[in-house]
Formats: structure tokens, C-alpha cells, sequence
């Protein structure tokens, strides 16, 4: 059963948008992206901004559009650019522990990504669509497991049309490039509870957001990658993420993309970051970008960590290049197994704008060295109790074994009353606010070329 629907795409930028997830290119099997014309037998179709005209063609084994509330249903598809079961619909629908089987792979490239086409369950229309329990899986290159589209046309910072996925209890397993667990969006808000989420493609993230992104709001469960530039977090929305385990077995743990943010509390998150990808020149856990393809905004970006464990098996354990990040970390467990590096902000395989970190320490221990490049900015915060044991380095060798830079960038540190910096080697800043009793070690600190303690 077929149906066309009109979407309008937000701006040319669509023709020049290069897959970044990972962060990388195109992954395998997408093509340039840029807008389709519109199908036949399609309607609406529109004018964007430059006079483009597009239009996704969606197919479904199975269609809610109205009101129901279905328990133990089946929904399965084996065809090309066929979701298992689409809900368009801007009515309140419930599923009970259904079984959604997706197979039959895509070559729609951003309109897998950006608005759904190929997914295993697609909601859209405005809909509040609830399910409890049950199996979704995707066996099959661009389809997602659960795909949220807010219809915003992928205009990033528009608001959505209400569209509002509630999962709770679900176990979703991926397996093809390109299919993430739960994604998001165009303004889209996901609601899931208790969910056992497993991909295995590349650019697959268990917990996945594009363009014109949305909210998402995690409690509980478990979310495990195993692909190439697939990160158990892709961050280009707000995600917050609490009480549930985060692994990622090849990539990055968490990628956040442009003016977004992702906050974790009380979650544990394990990273093996052991092959770059795409543009990439570092191995690390936590990346923080600005690709520069349009998904995302430019602007500040955030990573809030309260609780939990962070335990980093390759690399640097966070990494900012070319956007203004902010790291908040707070009574965090965190375990560098990988190297000694805890931060590094320089330039990697994208430009465009500055490399700009601020990590700020509530009462938090902060052990390793930081990197801050030669053309880099760093504000380092130890406040209420926290500990920081280390240097800060601009000598900057990527995991390609090419040196980025040799000299330390501008760094600011303010070290409150009730917290210590130990130094672990001759360490030079540009500005210091504190009480110099409180640096310890045998070692000194530069502050403009001036020792102060």
C-alpha cells in the first residue's frame, strides 16, 4: 500500500549535506544528497527557498491513520523503501508488545536519515504514538528501527508538528549501515523507557538524531553499538539520558554535532574508539564538532555528565574541534584506559570555526594531560572540592601520526578556594584566578611566561 506525501525541504543546503555521523561521509550505500523531484502520482511537492521542488515517496506493509490502540500485532516488510508499518496520524495510538520485522534495504540516503523512508516504524502527522513491550527489527541498509519525524521539513531550530514517540520495554535490534535504534528528527520528541537497543552498521547509533532534530529523553535500558561511526549517542538535538548503560564497541561514545547537547545522569558509559572515520584524525570517546554540512547549527555546543561512570578503552577520553563546547562534569567515575590525554581541543578534519572548550569540575577529580592547541581556547573551572592531577600540553600528535601543533594555545584556569590542581610537569598558562597554595607538586606554573608558585 502506497502513499505520497509533500515534504519541503528547508534550503538548498540539502544538496551539499555530507553524512557526518561518527563523524564521517556518506556512508556506504548513500548517495550526494540533494533533493528528489516529485514522483509521480505524488502531491504537493512545494517551492524551498531557491525554487527547488521534492517530495518523499513512503510505502508501508501496514498503516495506522487513526485513532487505535493495537496489542500483539504484526507488522513485516521485505521490500526496498517499504517501512513495516508507518502511523501518520495527528490521533493518539497505542501498541502493545508488537513485532515489527524490517528487511529490503534503501538507497534513499538523507531521506532515510532526515525523514524516515525505510524505517521499521515510522511515526508521523503530529501523532502521540505509544508502545509497550515487543521486538522491532531491522535487518536491512537505511532502515531504522523506530523513526521519529517532527515534519518540520528539517529546518534546524523549527518546531515540530507535535509528533511524539512514547517507547517503554522494547527490545531493537539493527543490523544494516544507516539504521539507528530510536532516531529523531525534525522537531520530533522521543519518550523511551527501559529499552534494549542494538546496532551493528555503520553510522547506526542505538540513540540517533539528523536534521531539524528535536528532544529526546532516555530512562533506564541498555544501548550498544558495534559499527563504524556509530556512537551509542549521535547527537544533532537535545538528549537527556538517565540510569542507563551506553556502550560503543568501535567508535566514540557520544558525538554531539553543532549547537546541541546531550546530558547524562547516572549513566555508564563505555568507549572503544579504535578506527577513525570519515574526516576523523583522532581516537577518542567523547567528540564534540562542527561538521559544517548543515545538519546542525552553529553555535554552542554542551556535554553534561552528573554521576555515573565514563570509562574511555582508546584515546582521548573528550575531544573539541571546530565549535564552542562546554563539559560539565560532576561526581563522575572516570577511567582512562585508553591514554593520559583527558581532553584535547585542536584542529581535526573539519574548519570553519574556532576551536573554543570550557570544562568545568562540580566537585569533580580530573586526572591526565590536556591538549589545547597552538590556535585553540581553553577555560578550565575546578569548583566546589574538585581535583585536577596534570599538565596542559599544546604538543599535538594525531592518531595518523601527524603533528597538529607544538605550542599551547590561550588557557584560563580559575581554581576556587576548596579545590587543589597538582601539577605533574612545568605547565604554562595565559591566565590564572586562584590562590597559588592551592598548586601542588613539585613542579611550576607559568602564567604569561611568569612562574607563580
Amino acid at each position: 500500500m502506497k502513499r505520497f506525501f509533500a515534504i519541503f525541504l528547508a534550503s538548498l543546503l540539502l544538496m551539499v549535506c555530507a553524512r557526518a555521523e561518527g563523524p564521517s561521509g556518506n556512508p556506504p550505500g548513500d548517495p550526494p544528497s540533494g533533493g528528489m523531484g516529485t514522483p509521480p502520482g505524488g502531491f504537493g511537492g512545494g517551492t524551498a527557498p531557491g525554487g527547488q521542488t521534492s517530495a518523499v515517496e513512503y510505502a508501508a506493509a501496514a498503516e495506522i491513520t487513526s485513532s487505535t490502540a493495537e496489542s500483539g500485532g504484526s507488522y513485516s516488510s521485505a521490500a526496498a523503501d517499504e517501512s513495516a508499518l508507518i502511523i501518520d496520524t495527528d490521533q493518539d495510538v497505542a501498541l502493545t508488545d508488537p513485532t515489527v520485522s524490517k528487511t529490503g534495504d534503501s538507497d534513499g540516503g538523507d531521506n532515510c536519515n532526515f525523514y524516515g523512508l525505510n524505517a521499521a516504524l515510522l511515526v508521523m502527522g503530529g501523532s502521540t504514538a505509544t508502545t509497550t513491550g515487543g521486538t522491532i527489527t531491522s535487518d536491512a541498509s537505511g532502515a531504522n528501527g523506530v523513526f521519529c519525524y517532527g515534519g518540520n521539513g528539517g529546518q534546524n531550530g523549527a518546531e515540530g508538528d507535535g509528533t511524539t514517540v512514547v517507547i517503554s520495554d522494547t527490545v531493537i535490534t539493527t543490523t544494516g549501515d544507516g539504521s539507528g535504534g530510536i532516531m529523531t528528527t525534525g522537531g520530533g520528541t522521543t519518550y523511551a523507557t527501559n529499552l534494549t537497543v542494538t546496532t551493528s552498521g555503520r553510522s547506526s547509533a542505538p540513540i540517533r538524531t539528523d536534521r531539524g532534530g528535536g528532544t529526546v529523553v532516555v530512562d533506564g535500558g541498555s544501548y550498544t553499538s558495534n559499527g563504524l561511526g556509530s556512537p551509542a549517542i549521535y547527537s544533532t538535538a537535545d538528549i537527556t539520558v538517565s540510569n542507563a548503560t551506553l556502550v560503543s564497541n568501535l567508535s566514540e561514545g557520544i558525538c554531539i554535532e553543532g549547537m546541541n547537547s546531550v546530558t547524562l545522569t547516572d549513566c555508564d558509559l563505555t568507549a572503544s574508539n579504535t578506527a577513525t572515520n570519515g574526516n576523523a584524525t583522532f581516537l577518542d570517546s567523547v567528540m564534540i564538532y562542527q561538521s559544517m554540512s548543515g545538519d546542525a547549527d552553529s553555535g554552542t555546543s554542551s556535554f553534561t555528565m552528573t554521576g555515573g561512570s565514563l570509562t574511555s578503552l582508546s584515546g582521548h577520553m573528550f575531544h573539541v574541534t571546530n565549535t564552542h563546547a562546554v563539559i560539565s562534569l560532576s561526581d563522575v567515575e572516570l577511567i582512562n584506559e585508553g591514554s593520559d590525554v583527558l581532553l584535547s581541543v585542536c584542529d581535526d578534519g573539519w574548519s570553519g570555526a574556532s576551536n573554543t572548550a570550557e570544562l568545568i569540575a562540580d566537585a569533580q577529580s580530573l586526572s591526565g594531560t590536556i591538549l589545547v592547541g597552538d590556535n585553540s581556547t581553553l577555560t578550565l573551572t575546578l569548583a566546589n572540592g574538585s581535583s585536577f592531577e596534570g599538565t596542559i600540553s599544546g604538543e599535538i600528535v594525531n592518531a595518523k601520526g601527524t603533528t597538529v601543533s607544538t605550542e599551547v594555545g590561550a588557557v584560563s584556569v580559575v581554581l576556587d578556594d576548596s579545590s587543589t590542581w597538582t601539577l605533574t610537569a612545568d605547565t604554562y598558562v595565559t591566565s590564572f584566578e586562584g590562590n597559588t597554595d592551592n598548586i601542588l607538586g613539585d613542579y611550576t606554573l607559568y602564567v604569561n611566561g611568569e612562574a607563580v608558585n
